[in-house]
C-alpha cells in the first residue's frame, strides 16, 4: 500500500445505515485510511446527518442536528464518509441551513470543505490495491447523491480496476435511481418497487457476482429485492472489497 509521506489526522463520519446494519463497512473504511497513512479518529459524539428531516422539509430539526455534527467533527483536518449521501448532505446542504446565522454559516462551510467521501479520498491519496485478494465479476450502481451532488463517478473504478483478478460488468442505465431515496421509499412506495425490479433485474443480467456500491442505502434496497427475486447476486459495499474483507455475510444476509 502506498504511504504518504505526512499522516493526516481524520475523524470517520459512520453513518446511521453502517453503524446499524453493516458495521464491517466501518472497519473496512478504517483499514484503507491507515493504509494510505492516516490518523483514524471516531467521534463519539457523532449523530445522524440530519438527512432524512431535511429531505422532509423539517429544517427546524435538520439544523439542531447538523449543528451537533460541526460540533462533533471540529478541528479535524478531513472527515470521511462512506456514503455519498451524508458525504453530499453535509458538503452540499449544511452550508445552505445556515444563511441567517453568520457564525453558523461559517462552521458549516469549514466542516463542508473538509468533508470527503472514502472513495474520492482514497483515489486522491493515491492508494495501491495490487495486493488486495479477489477473483470474480463484479458490477457498480453508481448512486444518486454520490453521483450527482460529488462527481463520484469514474473513482470507484480506477480503484477496482488494480485489483487483480477483478473483472468489472457494467450493468444496464447504472447511473439510474435504484428507487431507494431516502424517505422517497416511504412516500412512494409503489413507483420505488418498480424502481429497484428494474434495478435488481440490470444487475442480475450482468452475470456478476458481486454487486458493488458506495451507498448503504441503495445496497440493502437493492439486496433486499435480489433476494426477493431469488437471483443469488451478493450486494457488497465497496470499502469491504478494496480493504479484502469479504468474510462477513452480504448485505440482506443473516448473520
Amino acid at each position: 500500500m502506498h504511504q504518504p509521506p505526512t499522516q493526516h489526522r481524520v475523524a470517520l463520519f459512520v453513518t446511521c445505515l453502517v453503524d446499524l446494519f453493516r458495521p464491517s463497512v466501518g472497519f473496512a473504511a478504517i483499514k484503507l485510511l491507515e493504509q494510505v497513512g492516516c490518523v483514524v479518529e471516531v467521534p463519539q459524539a457523532q449523530v445522524c446527518c440530519g438527512q432524512p428531516a431535511y429531505n422532509s422539509g423539517d429544517r427546524k430539526t435538520a439544523r439542531g442536528i447538523a449543528s451537533d455534527v460541526i460540533a462533533a467533527f471540529a478541528g479535524y483536518e478531513h472527515v470521511i464518509v462512506p456514503s455519498g449521501s451524508c458525504a453530499g448532505m453535509i458538503h452540499e446542504h449544511y452550508p445552505h441551513l445556515f444563511e441567517d446565522d453568520p457564525v453558523m454559516a461559517a462552521k458549516a462551510q469549514d466542516l463542508s470543505a473538509r468533508t470527503v467521501e472514502l472513495v474520492m479520498f482514497l483515489d486522491r491519496c493515491g492508494v495501491k490495491l495490487d495486493a488486495v485478494a479477489f477473483e470474480g465479476k463484479v458490477t457498480y450502481h453508481d448512486a444518486c447523491s454520490g453521483l450527482r451532488e460529488l462527481g463520484i463517478k469514474e473513482q470507484p473504478r480506477r480503484l477496482l480496476g488494480q485489483i487483480p483478478g477483478l473483472s468489472l460488468t457494467e450493468l444496464a442505465d447504472t447511473e439510474v435511481c435504484c428507487g431507494f431515496g431516502g424517505t422517497f421509499c416511504v412516500k412512494y412506495p409503489e413507483i420505488s418497487d418498480n424502481m429497484v425490479t428494474n434495478k435488481a433485474k440490470a444487475a442480475a443480467a450482468t452475470g456478476a457476482d458481486l454487486l458493488l456500491a458506495g451507498d448503504m442505502g441503495c445496497l440493502l434496497n437493492i439486496a433486499g429485492k435480489l433476494k426477493r427475486l431469488g437471483s443469488p447476486l451478493q450486494a457488497r459495499h465497496v470499502a469491504e472489497v478494496l480493504a479484502d474483507m469479504l468474510d462477513q455475510p452480504a448485505i440482506g444476509e443473516p448473520k
